[in-house]
């Protein structure tokens, strides 16, 4: 498949081992064994000429063990869902429910609907296509079998607005940067609302190759090119979505008898894809619609005719960190504006949050924030804040459900692990590092908490922006394994840190230099 133009790193810088000499940080007074090993972490040659931030603190106290740039305003990337995660559960409860429901307008005569069928969504991300086949055959026992009038798509909810404040357009056709929208479908349980797998498998030699969409729709054109090459040749598959279209392309060439080829690709108009999805539901269940599908507003006459409710937020919040889901994150934010001020936007929900933070430790005025997800690159935030949050988060009612949802460190469970669960495996920092991850290129993160060898909880946040190496990922996973043989009171230097392998021997494939939400690969 083709290298991303986001996944594309940058040229790597030679490094040497993992512990290179380092002057003490000008901000950190603690002369301590571990002052001076964090530092020497901190010196390795992968951040040469980039800026890093990073805070530790007793979790339970908030005394400060270490700061080096605590204050320091950097890029977060998908660590700003901490902040976005915290507040959603403040502002929404754990026990938030998406609504999905089914009206009609007009007069019944026997089974028949003299009017419009409305379908209205308020953003649930976790709608599969079966759970449109259930609303369809919940109108279908109602006694409805013919609708004169449309299908009517309400996905007004939230605001138009689609994509995020300084998102990458070349992002724009990949599922970790789809649209925002409050009536969509999702292609898996993963719930990358918004989405569309397309599965790419080769036919006969020298003829076409097929194409299968998931869900299944005609809300989207597809227009196949790709071939079926020899067997045991490379797979070479492209597949894109131009710019501002709904028009999705597969070119290139797949070998006879090779595996499928997949790609997650964003829906060009989430809400006609659930559109189009739910009208077939309806026909699969015996309920025709004679009219065209149409997207307004549900007037305030219709009459309820199905409804469904998601998992609540506690639950979703595990998709969400675990896989460390964007869409999810942009969601939390407009339904919290649309609570808090009647409006489904970024600002209104950006507001909302922001105002439930300032109780979380956090003054939302040193920080700037313009989305949830931290797809954005003018979204700024410092380790110190996050700290602050891991602290503060501790002391509130949903905290254990919310640390638990965390990806945690060498666990191999795809569902617990997460997106950390190929990393620091066999360390002492396993099954026991529960912190997010973040990586755009030239930025990376990893924020949250970890229980030294002495049994002191700490939290921590490091952050590192402007980096030419591909991957920082191995000063993190050293940073966090240090914290995790910390002794406290009796600690001493751990001259004896495994070498790493020197960015010049990272795989040819440098989307392994971010974190694996962005190639689906864990």
């Amino acid at each position: 498949m083709r290298i991303r133009p986001r996944h594309v790193a940058a040229i790597c810088v030679a490094a040497a081992v993992l512990v290179l000499p380092g002057a003490a940080s000008a901000d950190n007074a603690n002369n301590s064994a571990l002052g001076k090993d964090l530092d020497a972490l901190l010196g390795d040659a992968s951040l040469r000429g980039g800026q890093v931030g990073l805070v530790v603190r007793d979790a339970d106290t908030g005394s400060v063990l270490y700061s080096r740039q605590g204050d320091s305003l950097l890029l977060p990337a998908s660590t700003n869902k901490l902040f976005t995660s915290a507040a959603a559960l403040e502002v929404l409860g754990p026990d938030y429910t998406f609504s999905t429901t089914v009206s009609g307008t007009g007069r019944r005569v026997g089974s028949v609907l003299i009017g419009d069928l409305y379908l209205k969504g308020t953003g649930d991300p976790t709608l599969l296509a079966k759970d449109y086949q259930d609303l369809a055959a919940k109108v279908a026992a109602s006694g409805v079998r013919t609708v004169l009038g449309d299908l009517v798509a309400d996905d007004t909810w939230f605001d138009s607005v689609r994509l995020g404040p300084s998102w990458a357009w070349d992002d724009e056709p990949y599922y970790y940067s789809a649209p925002v929208s409050a009536l969509t479908v999702s292609p898996d349980t993963d719930y990358d609302a918004g989405s569309i797998t397309v599965k790419v498998t080769p036919g006969v030699v020298g003829q076409p190759a097929k194409v299968e969409l998931t869900p299944a729709t005609d809300a989207v054109r597809v227009v196949d090119t790709a071939t079926t090459s020899a067997a045991g040749t490379s797979p070479a598959v492209v597949v894109d979505r131009p710019h501002g279209s709904d028009t999705i392309t597969v070119s290139g060439t797949i070998p006879a008898g090779g595996a499928a080829a997949n790609e997650f690709m964003a829906a060009g108009n989430p809400t006609a894809v659930a559109a189009s999805v739910f009208r077939k539901a309806l026909a699969d269940n015996g309920v025709r619609v004679v009219g065209g599908t149409s997207f307004r507003a549900t007037p305030a006459e219709a009459t309820r005719i199905a409804d469904r409710k998601s998992i609540p937020l506690s639950q979703l919040q595990v998709p969400f960190l675990k896989l460390s889901n964007n869409m999810h994150a942009e969601i939390l934010t407009k339904a919290a504006g649309r609570k808090v001020h009647g409006q489904g936007t970024w600002d209104a929900g950006l507001r909302a949050l922001g105002d439930k933070l300032t109780g979380l430790g956090v003054d939302p005025a040193a920080m700037q924030r313009v989305d949830g997800s931290g797809l954005s690159r003018m979204d700024l935030v410092s380790s110190g804040q996050l700290t602050a949050l891991l602290v503060a988060a501790k002391g509130r009612p949903w905290f254990q459900s919310w640390y638990e949802a965390l990806p945690i460190a060498g666990n191999s469970e795809r569902m617990v692990g997460g997106t950390l669960r190929n990393r620091l495996v066999g360390t002492p920092a396993a099954n026991n590092l529960h912190a997010k991850t973040g990586s755009m290129t030239g930025v990376s993160g990893l924020s949250g908490y970890v229980t030294a060898a002495n049994g002191q909880k700490l939290v921590f946040s490091l952050l590192e922006n402007n980096f030419l190496a591909g991957s920082v990922r191995s000063v993190e996973d050293a940073v966090a394994l240090r914290l995790a043989t910390y002794n406290g009171a009796a600690d001493t230097a751990q001259p004896r840190l495994a070498p790493r392998v020197s960015p010049q021997h990272a795989p040819a494939d440098r989307r392994t230099a971010l974190e694996c939400a962005w190639t689906k690969s864990c």
